[in-house]
């Protein structure tokens, strides 16, 4: 199939198919469903389940799947087929609406941090239909929410649901006040940004940590990393450029918005950017995009990581997401216009966004906070572990004379001159950009570059979209009480001045990997949390449950499982690494370098046997740091088991991570110190593993 308008959602059961399968009653039912929210009519359902079965079978589907996503980290799908038996000793193929509705998964196998015992099983999942299904190897997809027998949500798309619906309440609100009498909701949309390592098959099945931990945990840079800048949108390698194809053709099929493609600044590293979708959408198709990358990565002989530092000394992987609030009639909220200062519509929702990033600057970091992002977060590669914003000068400007009450000048277009006359000129743009910053304007949208390259989106947006309703309906809580428009115009100018004057702390727009930076946000009050632990107990601080269970996003017990899981997952992800740490050193490593050095030793050995005069001075030389290196090495092995084995021990979740933290990472950093201190004065052919250079450049 080469037509990419006919190769587009050909795998999925959209608007279009629904329109040319279902009876047009049962269609403007089910639109309704979708658009207003209304209960789904078990007879509509019906329709609705047999139609989307012949179109799935018409695919080459056999089964059907619930797909969710648990709070695992990936998603999860229990298959069952069609056929249903006749009593004849045939089949027949059969999907109901109940079957489409409702499914029912093992509730006490998926982490529920306490919200869930382990004899309490029983689960359900729930048809989401604003989330269009899709045929894919053979079964037909129904995207489902997830939640336990007691009605807690156990997945990741329960939460962020309840949070579009509580901006779109608080949103329309305002419009209202505005006027606006057409728009029915008010959507958030987001384009996550993917970014990805590709490496080769062979290569990565030789390193145990690259299978279990995703990462490398040990391995010394090699001679040539990124520092040429010469792989960034350089041209794209045959094999890779055919993987991208593949990906490319099967996002399409899958209704999926893939858009660029590019190389990174890492060698082996890649990036692919979707269209905006609405964010529960674009949520799913971001998880379906990880999914497809990893399955068509092995189909090429290659290996798609997507841990956000593989590889230390090189750039780790990010997942921008590029956040925005729009109508359902089409109209982006965040677009400044011509004249941003005279938009006070604007400069409202912008308010609204900057106390937000503000005010819940803890829960944004927090949303991103994970063992993996650890190693990302503030290593100049990536933002800083502070959260701060980027407006860009002609907005810091704006907000400036208005917090100081001064007219604004409008400043006129200024044409790029590229100095060469058969070049076209061209508008420049209003401001620059900033890659330090970790909550960026760019434009018409926001660009919060702090979530991990592994991590699903829907974490972040949650928090992103809890924290601006809250904002919006303080707004609209006072707005409301404007008698008249001249008291209306006082309190909302009042607001946006207000609201610079209280947060302007937030904004800035210089470098935000200097250390400069780090001393002035600590004189501003902003926070830094540099870890995981660090950052997670702001999560249930009281104004974050608050916040959450107000909106009716959370109930305080799933704050607190979420909670409960995270400090879990950070865990048990160190415990991987300490015993693969300790595993590799132990079988491989350590023999290796003693093996080396007895090699060096029967060299010294046979040189002296023909001549007492051949030099050994080299040999010696390395004999010596290879002795001094394996004895500091078994030292640290074993004390690196004692230390995991102690973690273990721990009972206290909280105090687990803090003993992981403080006390397992560093004995974990010096125990690959010393390893990779020798890599390279051990001969390559004695080495066990493949090496840096190996793993990225033999692509």
């Amino acid at each position: 199939m080469s037509n990419i308008s006919e190769m587009y959602s050909s795998m999925v059961f959209n608007d279009q198919v629904m329109r040319e399968k279902l009876p047009k009653d049962v269609y403007k039912s089910l639109h309704k469903t979708i658009e207003a929210g209304r209960d789904l009519d078990i007879t509509v359902a019906n329709v609705v389940a047999n139609a989307m079965k012949d179109w799935a079978i018409e695919k080459g589907a056999t089964h059907y799947t619930h797909w969710f996503q648990p709070m695992t980290g990936i998603t999860a799908e229990k298959h069952d087929s069609f056929i249903s038996p006749v009593g004849d000793g045939t089949v027949i193929m059969e999907f109901s609406g109940k079957e489409l509705i409702k499914g029912e998964p093992d509730a006490s196998s998926f982490p529920s941090g306490g919200l869930r015992a382990t004899f309490e099983a029983r689960g359900y999942t729930a048809w989401d239909p604003t989330s269009y299904a899709f045929v894919k190897d053979g079964s037909l997809y129904i995207p489902t929410v997830f939640c336990s027998y007691g009605g807690e949500a156990l997945d990741k798309k329960t939460p962020l649901l309840r949070s579009v619906e509580t901006i779109s309440e608080q949103a329309l609100r305002i419009l209202r006040l505005f006027g606006n009498r057409t728009a029915r909701h008010v959507v958030t949309t987001v384009g996550p940004e993917q970014e990805y390592f590709l490496i080769d098959k062979g290569l990565y099945e030789k390193r145990p940590d690259l299978r279990y931990c995703g990462r490398t945990l040990f391995g010394t840079k090699p001679p040539k990393g990124q520092e040429m800048d010469d792989h960034y949108f350089g041209a794209i390698k045959p094999r890779v450029a055919a993987f991208m194809k593949e990906l490319d053709e099967e996002l399409w099929k899958l209704g999926v918005l893939a858009k660029t493609k590019h190389n990174e600044a890492a060698p082996a590293q890649h990036e692919l950017a979707p269209v905006f979708s609405t964010t529960n959408i674009a949520t799913d198709h971001n998880q379906l995009t990880m999914e497809a990358m990893k399955t068509i990565a092995a189909r090429h002989g290659l290996v798609c990581l997507l841990h956000e530092k593989p590889f230390a000394g090189v750039n780790g992987s990010g997942k921008h997401n590029n956040w925005s609030l729009s109508t359902d009639t089409g109209e982006n909220l965040l677009a400044p216009g011509k004249n941003p200062q005279d938009n006070v519509q604007f400069l409202l929702f912008l308010s609204a966004v900057i106390k937000a990033v503000d005010e819940y600057q803890d829960l944004l970091r927090v949303s991103v906070a994970t063992a993996g992002n650890d190693h990302r977060l503030g290593a100049n590669e990536a933002p800083p572990a502070i959260v701060s914003m980027f407006l860009g000068d002609e907005l810091e400007a704006i907000l400036d004379s208005i917090e100081k009450g001064k007219e604004y000048g409008a400043h006129e277009k200024i044409k790029m001159e590229t100095g060469v006359h058969v070049l076209p000129t061209f508008n420049k743009d209003t401001t620059d950009r900033n890659r330090t910053s970790p909550f960026a304007f760019t434009g018409n949208k926001f660009e919060f570059r702090m979530p991990g390259s592994s991590a699903s989106v829907s974490g972040a947006n949650i928090a992103i979209n809890t924290a601006v309703a809250e904002e919006l309906k303080q707004f609209a809580d006072e707005l409301e009480r404007a008698e008249d428009r001249e008291q209306f115009d006082v309190i909302l100018n009042d607001i946006i001045r207000r609201t610079i004057k209280n947060h302007k702390r937030i904004i800035f727009n210089g470098d935000g990997y200097s250390e400069a930076w780090e001393k002035e946000a600590e004189r501003r009050g902003l926070f830094n949390f540099k870890t995981t632990v660090d950052a997670l107990p702001s999560y249930i601080s009281e104004k974050n449950i608050r916040l959450f269970t107000e909106h009716r996003v959370f109930t305080a017990a799933e704050v607190h499982s979420r909670y409960e899981i995270r400090l879990e997952i950070y865990c048990k992800t160190l415990n991987i690494e300490a015993l693969t740490m300790i595993e590799m050193a132990k079988r491989d490593i350590l023999p290796a370098v003693t093996g080396y050095s007895k090699k060096l030793a029967d060299t010294i050995i046979a040189k002296r046997g023909v001549s007492a005069a051949l030099d050994c001075s080299a040999e010696l030389s390395i004999l010596e740091k290879l002795s001094r290196a394996t004895g500091e090495m078994y030292v640290t092995i074993s004390e690196l088991d004692k230390a995991a084995t102690a973690a273990k021990a721990i009972s206290g979740i909280y105090d687990r991570a803090k003993y992981y933290r403080d006390t397992v990472i560093p004995v974990m950093e010096k125990l690959r110190a010393v390893v990779d201190s020798v890599e390279p004065d051990v001969e390559s052919g004695d080495w066990p593993y493949p090496s840096y250079g190996e793993l990225l450049y033999k692509v």
